[in-house]
């Protein structure tokens, strides 16, 4: 009986560390977006800036490839995401404008604009 004391005794402790565990992993934040929901931030800035027939969604999909597969924030794709224009930080903000630059007129070329 003594063993199965110690073994009920090391289960109740696991568990609160399990449950403590589990709650940092819900709070991590929001995971980073698909490129469709990016694409869509994107065309809906553009189209708010009443440019968005420079930026059609063709173009803002190709962006989105890169802004996706580059080192940007999660916490900043998902503002770009949600149509925002908007970045976590200034390190941020600077890749995302060099991105775009870099890669806008590749994009439209791909696009046939």
């Amino acid at each position: 009986m003594n063993i199965d004391r110690k073994l009920r005794t090391r289960l109740l402790l696991a568990l609160p560390i399990a449950a403590v565990a589990f709650s940092l992993a819900a709070c991590a934040g929001p995971a980073r977006p698909s490129v469709d929901k990016v694409a869509e931030g994107i065309h809906q800035v553009f189209v708010e800036q009443g440019q968005e027939d420079v930026v059609t969604k063709d173009v803002a999909t190709c962006l989105a490839e890169v802004l996706v597969d580059s080192k940007l924030s999660d916490e900043t794709l998902n503002y770009i995401a949600n149509g925002e224009d908007k970045q976590k930080n200034v390190e941020d903000r600077d890749l995302t404008t060099q991105l775009i630059k870099d890669n806008i007129q590749e994009c439209a070329e791909k696009s046939g604009k």
